[in-house]
């Protein structure tokens, strides 16, 4: 009898795995095709590494020849790009079997706290909307590759406290690593043990600080060479940021607490998920924008006169949730923080925390009420779920295709200019230059300095019949944003290079372009095409024309404009 028990048990732990693995696959089935997207480009289709001979010797030993520090991260892209190529279904399959394999650990590591129901907190994982732009993005691999190995450390740490193995000790430092350096975020883990262990014992002694301490040199390490590596990684590759928000002490602690309260609302009411949230002006701050700080003491004080009965429990859950969000609450600038204060992806490893409070819940509230109310608990759960489920269905086949990504975005969040502009960069892709223009019109009369999409208009118009006098405005304003701006005026001097009348005034851009950027590959040919056009100016052409192989060799266009002009490819 015991034996047939123990087969039962198996069964129906293999059938919660399968409704899990199910659930999955039912929800980002619309997205298992969806096209590249956004900073699909930054990380692979236009990620030069990808074709690098030493590719993998640069990610790990490179720090900078990439915008982060992620060498594990790095080579899975590599290796998917060898087995996928452009194909983009075996990237959305990685995402999703990781998701799940987190899932599964979510259930793991709750169980290891002793909660019956531990496998419903794996199900909410897989169900909840705000994991959609971690699973339907490609370039968010970052998040699902770093979760499974966190997870697998806090269930080592976890086995270290209660039986004192060296072995499960070693195996969560190494499993901590691999997170590392799979994504930064991972870094709070060391604060996160600490936390358990007052959970525990109520109180954190010097042992726990001793053992969390190969933890925190790790995460200092992998921390500061990440920020190196952003740091070398924008030497190597000048770009422009746009300007990032300056707001002042109280603005700031305003936007924390309106922050986090926000990501925990959208947790328990998780309705419409966007990739672009509305900012809240913070700047100056109103009375009301503190009161989630005065919501939060007043709980913090009643959880820890709880702290020896069910507060101790509470505080474990909001506090694994707090510290691993803590980093994008507002407490420092980064760079999204230009066009949202809040991203869905950054509460896919905190909301765990919350997930372990909602099951506890479950469990404590299942004792106490009678069996029909069980029954019709279970019913509501159903219920809750499937609401869940079709949440994250829809938005998931929102990630199907830049258009419609960014128009679900834009109906729901009107004043998402950078919605508006990868909207009217999908419509030029798309040659509907008209439609293009009217989205990067859009996105300027919200964000008048948005310089790129001033560029991008300008380029749009120029593919427009009679409309050559509107993109040069364009690009002027684009110049008049940021005088030193190379592609802007790159595109400007090849407007005016269209007529006999205007190149004499082309010249003199492109040059001002390679004098900011001497290696524009596309200004070098550019301009040499203008000096061939022009009496007497033939041998600089040449050089033009020579310089470009240099930087490009096997640019046929190049080759070809030389052997146009009896010319050699090497002077």
């Amino acid at each position: 009898m015991e034996e047939i028990a123990n087969d039962q048990r198996q069964w129906i732990e293999r059938a919660k795995v399968a409704f899990i693995v199910l659930a999955g696959l039912l929800i980002y089935y619309p997205a298992f095709y969806g096209a590249w997207l956004w900073d699909d480009a930054l990380y692979l289709t236009g990620n030069p590494l990808l074709h690098d001979p030493a590719r993998l010797w640069k990610a790990w030993f490179a720090p900078g020849t990439f915008i982060e520090y992620y060498p594990i991260e790095q080579t899975v892209q590599w290796i998917q790009w060898q087995l996928w190529g452009d194909q983009t279904l075996g990237y959305h399959l990685t995402n999703l079997v990781l998701d799940i394999a987190g899932a599964l650990l979510v259930w793991r590591l709750l169980a290891k706290f002793g909660l019956r129901l531990a496998w419903v907190g794996g199900l909410l994982f897989v169900l909840h909307p705000m994991n959609v732009s971690s699973v339907a993005n490609i370039s968010e691999l970052k998040n699902t590759l770093s979760l499974p190995p966190f997870l697998l450390a806090m269930c080592a740490y976890v086995d270290f406290e209660k039986n004192g193995r060296p072995r499960d000790y070693l195996l969560a430092l190494g499993f901590f690593l691999v997170a590392m350096l799979c994504k930064i975020t991972m870094a709070p883990f060391p604060l996160v043990i600490l936390l358990y262990a007052w959970w525990k014992r109520g109180r954190v002694d010097r042992r726990d600080l001793q053992r969390a301490a190969p933890f925190l040199v790790i995460s200092l390490i992998l921390s500061a060479m990440t920020w190196l590596a952003g740091i070398q990684y924008a030497n190597l590759h000048p770009f422009h940021p746009a300007p990032m928000p300056d707001i002042g002490l109280l603005s700031r602690m305003a936007l924390m607490g309106m922050t986090l309260s926000f990501y925990c609302g959208l947790f328990f009411w998780p309705v419409e998920p966007l990739q672009f949230y509305p900012r809240w002006a913070v700047d100056p701050p109103s009375f009301l924008q503190f009161l989630p700080w005065l919501a939060a003491a007043a709980v913090f004080i009643l959880l820890w006169s709880k702290r020896r009965t069910w507060g101790r429990h509470v505080l474990l859950g909001l506090g694994f949730f707090l510290i691993n969000l803590l980093p994008f609450s507002g407490i420092i600038t980064i760079s999204y923080m230009n066009y949202s204060w809040v991203m869905d992806h950054f509460l896919y490893l905190p909301m765990i925390g919350l997930i372990g409070l909602v099951v506890a819940t479950l469990e404590s509230v299942s004792a106490q009420i009678p069996v029909m109310g069980r029954r019709i608990g279970i019913v509501a759960l159903s219920l809750a779920g499937l609401f869940l489920a079709v949440q994250s269905q829809d938005y998931a086949a929102a990630w199907t295709d830049a258009e419609s990504l960014w128009t679900y975005t834009i109906e729901r969040n009107p004043q998402a200019w950078l919605a508006h502009y990868n909207l009217g960069n999908d419509l030029r892709r798309q040659k509907k230059f008209d439609m293009a223009v009217d989205e990067y019109q859009a996105a300027l009369a919200i964000n008048p300095r948005f310089d790129w999409a001033d560029n991008n208009l300008g380029m749009a118009l120029e593919e427009m019949p009679n409309h050559r006098a509107d993109a040069i405005a364009a690009f002027e304003e684009a110049l008049q944003i940021r005088p030193h701006f190379p592609e802007a005026r790159n595109n400007l001097a090849n407007v005016l290079s269209q007529t006999r009348e205007g190149l004499p005034d082309a010249i003199p851009e492109y040059e001002a372009v390679l004098k900011d950027q001497p290696d524009f590959v596309e200004a070098h040919y550019n301009l040499g095409l203008a000096l061939a056009q022009t009496p007497g100016r033939r041998s600089e052409a040449i050089v033009q024309f020579q310089e470009t192989l240099r930087l490009k060799p096997g640019f046929e266009p190049a080759k070809a404009a030389l052997e146009k002009l009896h010319a050699p490819s090497l002077p």
